[in-house]
């Protein structure tokens, strides 16, 4: 299975999910490798309470058999209110250098 889908089936698995994409950004980056590069929105209420390290700690954990296989995570978490007041989604750059 793909890494990526393995991501996926984690995540949905794990949290209670309002909407949730991961999208595939190692193209944006000079590394070469198919899988490096994610960047993750994922809204559930599931952070309801939970400061932004605390958040990130929890995918983290959730993910840490898959952590090794990539080089990078962006993760956008928000709970469903936060989602709902946030008027865009954030942009991701490309990266031009060994990342």
């Amino acid at each position: 299975m793909a890494l990526q889908s393995q991501i996926e089936k984690r995540i949905e698995e794990c949290f209670l999910v309002s909407y949730f994409i991961l999208e595939n950004e190692s193209h944006m980056h000079s590394r070469g490798e198919p899988e490096s590069h994610f960047k993750m929105i994922l809204v559930s209420n599931d952070f309801e309470g939970m400061v932004k390290v605390k958040r990130h700690q929890f995918v983290y954990r959730v993910l840490s058999e898959l952590m090794p296989e990539f080089h990078a995570l962006a993760l956008h978490l928000y709970t469903e209110d936060e989602w709902q007041r946030l008027a865009h989604t954030p942009e991701s750059s490309y990266c031009g250098g060994e990342h």
